[in-house]
């Protein structure tokens, strides 16, 4: 890779304007992280791009001189897909924040990837439609972004997560020409899917630079409930359980106790009174337009939870008692990260094995000495395991941690599951990715890449 001259910058600042490069320390050092962990890693320029032409530029002069490019967005990743670990270009699509259509007719919106996610849920909300993806940093994460990392969230387990609702996608390749992947419409069975091989693909195939999106009616009613557990294994067993009596909830996100207290004791409110005996809750919603068919599938529920040991159910009767309640669930991942060092796995396996892997969890903490605090979208299998480093001595921390990681995902993968549910590969789980896949396999992912960005300066040294 080679690095970025006087010559090169002056180039780039003719493109982007003086106002939109920059070169000092503090913000190369500020767009040098995301939120994994304390890593940081630099970009020795930060450009922000205005429009799809601009971008083609810049890729045409990092292309023609070997520079890195890694493209940046709103910096919530969890996997270190946005850090520029070979410096050279930081390519902030931040400017790119407008909704430019919402096709009322055809259900669809065109936007751009620095869009924030919940700014356009907003916007269709307004307008009777549904954007359902709905990631925990909702409410600062891009669009962009979450189509690099096919991110997911809670209503994933009814509608789907970002891949199902990405229609077209146009794209700045690393030579710097631009290419639509698809067309607008629901089917297409014209050549190899492009626009699926770009969402997930954490920025290092191309440079997305607009997204069509589906749309869906928005729902008129939702209910939601907090059911108590008096243990985490019964709680992740009552999941199955209510799939199988046909009931499909637009969400049901899992939480250990310790999750909860510690959420509690980090936004100072109390929504939910912890009882003894109380070891997990699920927080349950449903949503649809016949109130009283939601009702019925409530009752379902209950009946069903009752037979997993469950405690006295929480019903949030009021709008308010329900943004209290997601909002206990979304601001978990700060709270556990206010707490201590950590490390975050997103791991995933069928749902139905969903006790099985929070069995091995605690086994491998008991085993390597860490403790763990899980939570996640336990509705399709996603278990977030939050290890805590606590008193543990550095060495130990280094040393004996990826030790454990291997063991983890070697039993997800035992138990029909991967190693990432919605939070990519990226930087940090890159070196487990021979648990998953045979070299052979890891060949030919490498060999897309080879095809998209032969000279290899589009995101690299992520996922492989």
């Amino acid at each position: 890779m080679n690095k970025l001259d006087q010559e090169l910058t002056s180039q780039l600042r003719a493109i982007v304007g003086d106002e939109n490069i920059y070169v000092d320390q503090e913000t190369r050092i500020e767009y040098g992280h995301d939120e994994t962990e304390d890593f940081n890693f630099p970009p020795d320029a930060v450009l922000k791009p205005q429009d799809t032409s601009q971008v083609s530029a810049i890729m045409k002069i990092a292309s023609d001189h070997g520079i890195p490019v890694t493209p940046i967005g709103a910096r919530t990743g969890l996997s270190g897909g946005a850090l520029s670990l070979h410096g050279g270009i930081g390519l902030s699509m931040e400017r790119f924040n407008q909704i430019l259509e919402i096709d009322e007719q055809n259900l669809q919106a065109t936007v751009e990837p620095g869009v924030i996610t919940e700014v356009f849920q907003i916007a269709v909300k307004e307008k009777g439609l549904m954007y359902p993806p709905d990631p925990a940093s909702r409410g600062s994460c891009f669009i962009g972004g979450n189509v690099a990392e096919n991110s997911g969230g809670p209503k994933a387990v009814k509608y789907g997560v970002t891949k199902d609702f990405v229609i077209n996608i146009e794209a700045v390749l690393p030579s710097g020409e631009v290419i639509w992947t698809g067309a607008n419409t629901l089917k297409n069975s014209t050549g190899y899917n492009l626009t699926q091989l770009l969402v997930g693909s954490e920025g290092t195939l191309a440079v997305i630079t607009k997204i069509v999106m589906r749309l869906i009616p928005h729902p008129t009613n939702d209910l939601l409930m907090l059911v108590p557990f008096s243990t985490a294994t019964n709680a992740c067993k009552a999941v199955s359980a209510i799939f199988k009596a046909g009931v499909v909830p637009s969400g049901m996100e899992f939480m250990e106790r310790d999750a909860i207290q510690f959420t509690m004791d980090f936004i100072g409110e109390e929504p939910v009174p912890l009882k003894d005996g109380e070891e997990a809750h699920l927080l349950i919603e449903v949503d649809g337009n016949d109130e009283e068919l939601l009702m019925k599938d409530c009752e379902t529920i209950s009946e069903i939870v009752a037979q997993f040991d469950c405690g006295e159910i929480l019903f949030a009767e009021d709008q308010a008692k329900k943004d209290q309640l997601w909002k206990l669930r979304r601001r978990v991942g700060e709270a556990v990260k206010a707490q201590s060092v950590y490390k975050e796995e997103d791991t995933v396996v069928p749902r139905f094995q969903l006790p099985e892997l929070l069995k091995s969890v605690k086994e491998i903490g008991s085993d390597h000495g860490f403790r763990s605090i899980c939570y996640g979208h336990a509705g399709d299998g996603n278990l977030h395991v939050n290890i805590l480093k606590d008193d543990m001595s550095d060495e130990n921390w280094d040393e004996n941690l990826p030790v454990a990681i291997r063991e983890l995902f070697t039993s997800v993968k035992e138990l029909g599951g991967t190693i990432s549910g919605e939070h990519g590969i990226g930087y940090v789980q890159r070196d487990y990715m021979d648990i998953m896949f045979s070299e052979e396999h890891l060949n030919l992912m490498r060999s897309i890449k080879k095809v998209f960005d032969p000279k290899g300066i589009l995101n690299p040294g992520k996922i492989f």
